[in-house]
């Protein structure tokens, strides 16, 4: 049922009866202005290969209350696939509105690109991200192979799935989480964590391009002991792969997953479409759009909902970007730029 191709669905405003409740209350920025805007009825959301259904859910939301608002009968387009290609893309062409993408360095991209303003992550709570999550595990039936943690990812007689962190920012926080997990196990050893990701690269049978390709190669092709990807990915695959008897793994610690949004500033300004654009990006924040965030299986910022949800999600002990690797500048010139670590890891393998 699922595609490695970059998929465009259109998504039209809908009955949704009951979904909401008379006494549903937006949040304060969105709830401003109930106008409808000037400018264009359609925006495109271009986002990670893995937020399909969680995308789908909130357009079916957020169209019907806009139009409420407004009076504006809008359509949200979506497309998705890797990040890192997704950045590519909107640079090459590809007229974004709003990126929603699951790690910083592809939004800075765009920055560096002229096309988001560089003080993207103040135009939004929490640095422009409504929800995280972090690399997590999804095993077969029994957990056969006892895997628990990221040392079991490196055993020679387990196969590990994860798309290819060149091209996917989910892969690139695994790559990231088992670093940081190897660095605190050798205590600050670089040249001992180095052998361990070669180990865990040598384990994977075959990288696709994103996150979902790597899920159909897991679940749909049965390749592979383990699949490595964010938490909300094996929790919406154990539920939709019932027959499967597939099962979650919460490793000891990773690494916190932020997904940050932004308005694509140099195609909003062309099209005219700001007021829409920015108007979707704060409803992901209402109490609405982190309800829906939260049924995907995505830990939320606002505190009502996230207590709401909370039996659903284990404890994690997290560790940040920031605090093991310098922060995502540092990241990017010491491990994904050209012949950076990434690179001699990757192709060690």
């Amino acid at each position: 049922m699922f595609t490695r191709r970059t998929v465009i669905a259109t998504v039209v405003a809908g009955a949704l009866a009951g979904v909401l409740g008379a006494g549903s209350v937006l949040s304060p920025a969105y709830a401003q202005d109930a106008k409808a805007p000037a400018g264009p009825d359609n925006i495109l959301n271009v986002s990670y290969d893995i937020a399909r259904e969680l995308f789908a859910a909130e357009n079916e939301i957020f169209v019907p209350e806009w139009k409420a608002k407004t009076g504006q009968q809008v359509t949200v387009n979506q497309s998705h696939a890797g990040t890192s290609k997704q950045a590519r893309a909107i640079i090459e062409g590809l007229e974004a509105d709003v990126v929603t993408f699951n790690q910083v360095p592809d939004i800075d991209v765009l920055v560096k690109a002229g096309l988001v303003d560089p003080e993207w992550q103040k135009k939004f709570p929490n640095n422009a991200s409504p929800y995280f999550s972090f690399p997590s595990f999804l095993v077969r039936d029994g957990n056969p192979k006892n895997i628990k943690d990221w040392d079991d990812l490196v055993r020679e007689d387990v196969k590990v799935i994860f798309p290819n962190p060149k091209t996917s920012g989910n892969a690139r926080y695994t790559y990231l989480a088992a670093y940081a997990y190897a660095l605190e196990k050798y205590n600050g050893d670089t040249a001992k964590a180095d052998a361990f990701v070669k180990k865990l690269f040598g384990n994977v049978p075959v990288f696709d391009t994103g996150g979902r390709g790597a899920t159909t190669t897991f679940v749909e092709r049965d390749t592979g002991d383990v699949l490595v990807t964010f938490e909300a990915e094996t929790q919406t695959i154990k539920n939709l792969y019932k027959d499967k008897k597939l099962e979650t793994v919460t490793p000891s610690v990773s690494l916190l997953a932020e997904f940050p949004v932004a308005v694509v500033d140099k195609v909003v300004d062309k099209r005219g479409s700001r007021d829409l654009a920015t108007a979707y990006l704060e409803f992901l924040y209402s109490p609405e759009g982190q309800e829906v965030a939260a049924k995907s299986f995505h830990r939320v910022a606002n505190p009502e909902v996230a207590a709401k949800y909370k039996d659903q999600f284990p404890e994690i002990r997290l560790v940040k970007v920031e605090e093991v690797f310098g922060g995502w500048p540092q990241v990017q010139k010491e491990h994904f730029a050209s012949d950076g670590k990434l690179d001699s890891l990757f192709t060690a393998r």
